[in-house]
């Protein structure tokens, strides 16, 4: 081999593949074709998972009604989701080592496919939710392998900008999903919210065979099964509790505090174990770093309550103003508009200032939006609901990716691969918690304020006569109201968690593992979780 083809190889052990592999090049400060031709590949995957998850969100009504069931129980299609993204996530970084990161890649998409078809297929509200499980199972390692892929090819200098580019598919959720998942419901039927997964998918994995660069197994560590073990029940566990405060009167009653305290006490468990074994599923010890520890927690904060109440106002604009999921689509859009405004220059001013000028102006644009939520009557208008939910969008988009581009900025690259796992495991975690929590608090608020009323009736207003609606409408959207004072909460404590983070860009970490001459020896795309 030739002196240049050496120096490919050897770059692409520290992130840098040579082009002609298809891989990504780390130099300069721009963003190459090769790394936006990888990145495509991974947009096209993230794009699937995340648009699936407002997809649905417009669809909850609908299958409240279609499988005869309550809200309680069909929210598990949302928070089933989440959750089985939150435990599969672990494992990525292990089984990238043992079996190949393009074949996990590529594995997970096909998982996510299939699942997609069966729950197209499904005949009940139970088999809905175990195939959404399935899904959620291919689909959780999609955003931590893209994250590293790109995270890695990039440096720590142009993270902000790569964080962009994965925020994309966040940026259109907002804006396609609604808009195609009522389009879908109300004149194909909501089984193909499901089916528009096949054709995608199949896309993905066409172009992931033909893009991603090859790799070979290299498995450096056991897998952590004791943690395993640990984690993910108990997340499980902890989720099931807190869902099952509604139908149960409460969060004292026994059927929430077993389940609950049986997770915490196995979470309680899965840090002993992590802080006393080298490899642990998720490397506890990063959390020494006080920008990545408040980054972390901010993100769990804003994720309970941005998942939340991205569930609570498709309902509202059903279950309150008897709108059509087309129209509940097309009302949601100025959200994602707003996002799409801030998104991309709050990614260039990461890598340019800061991370928490950007993120505490934000959340101050989040806080905002959902103080005004709090104040939402069946009758506001549609205009100020819009301007709602636009300064909701750009307080996202300020927000959710500087959060994470900040954890990882200070990071070194032999820790970039855990860390992305963690972001998204914490993040998946605060959206299945922040789904059970305000939709049980919805349920709960509903029926304190319409106490005749079944569970489950806060869906099928929709179909009651005018004159019946406009009496229980104020009543609802005062349960709703009430709610969002609970999202208010968790974004005043992000507001506060925010101030821990610089307000100066960090200087760039230093590669130990490079200075020591062993980046040779690292994976070239993705490292050990």
């Amino acid at each position: 081999m030739s002196s240049p083809d050496r120096s490919a190889v050897h770059d692409s052990s520290a992130g840098v593949v040579d082009s002609r592999d298809g891989a990504v090049g780390r130099g300069g400060g721009h963003l190459d074709r090769a790394l936006l031709t990888v990145a495509s590949v991974v947009v096209l995957g993230a794009i699937m998972s995340i648009l699936d998850v407002t997809v649905v969100n417009v669809a909850i009504n609908h299958l409240t009604r279609d499988f005869d069931t309550s809200l309680e129980t069909i929210q598990w299609v949302v928070t089933g989701y989440t959750l089985a993204l939150a435990t599969v996530i672990p494992i990525t970084g292990w089984a990238a080592d043992r079996f190949g990161t393009k074949r996990l890649y590529m594995t997970s998409l096909a998982l996510f496919a299939a699942g997609s078809l069966l729950s197209g297929l499904a005949w009940s509200a139970g088999s809905l939710i175990a195939f959404r499980v399935l899904q959620g199972l291919g689909g959780g390692m999609l955003m931590p392998l893209g994250m590293t892929i790109l995270t890695r090819a990039a440096g720590p200098q142009r993270v902000g900008r790569v964080m962009s580019i994965i925020g994309i598919p966040m940026l259109l959720a907002p804006i396609v999903g609604p808009i195609l998942g009522g389009w879908l419901v109300d004149d194909v039927g909501w089984r193909w919210i499901f089916f528009i997964n096949i054709p995608v998918g199949a896309l993905a994995l066409v172009l992931a065979a033909r893009i991603l660069p090859r790799d070979r197994p290299q498995p450096h560590h056991r897998f952590d099964a004791i943690g395993l073990a640990l984690l993910s029940p108990g997340l499980a566990a902890l989720i099931y509790g807190l869902a099952q405060s509604s139908s149960a009167g409460g969060f004292g009653s026994s059927k929430v505090l077993v389940p609950a305290l049986c997770g915490v006490a196995l979470l309680v468990a899965f840090v002993w174990h992590a802080l006393r074994i080298d490899d642990p599923l998720i490397d506890l010890r990063l959390f020494k770093n006080r920008t990545y520890a408040a980054s972390l927690t901010m993100l769990v904060l804003f994720a309970i309550a941005l998942f939340g109440a991205m569930l609570l106002i498709p309902l509202y604009l059903q279950g309150v103003r008897g709108e059509s999921a087309m129209t509940t689509g097309l009302l949601l859009a100025p959200q994602g508009l707003g996002a799409m405004l801030t998104m991309p220059l709050a990614g260039l001013l990461v890598d340019r200032t800061g991370v928490g000028r950007i993120v505490v102006v934000g959340l101050t644009l989040l806080l905002a939006a959902m103080l005004a939520l709090t104040q939402i009557q069946a009758d506001t208008s549609y205009l100020t609901l819009s301007v709602i939910l636009f300064v909701m969008g750009l307080g996202m988009g300020a927000t959710m990716m500087p959060i994470m581009s900040g954890a990882l900025q200070t990071l070194r690259r032999g820790q970039v691969a855990r860390a992305s796992s963690t972001l998204n495991i914490f993040q998946q975690v605060g959206a299945s918690i922040g789904t059970a929590v305000l939709t049980v608090t919805l349920a709960s608020a509903l029926r304190d304020r319409l106490p005749k009323a079944p569970a489950g009736s806060e869906s099928s207003v929709q179909n009651l006569p005018d004159a019946v609606r406009e009496q229980l409408a104020p009543l609802m959207a005062d349960a709703y109201g009430y709610t969002f004072w609970w999202a208010v909460a968790l974004v005043c404590v992000a507001f506060l968690a925010a101030f821990l983070l610089p307000f100066r860009k960090p200087p760039a970490p230093v590669d130990e593992d490079a200075v020591a001459g062993e980046a040779d020896e690292a994976p070239p795309v993705l490292a050990h979780v």
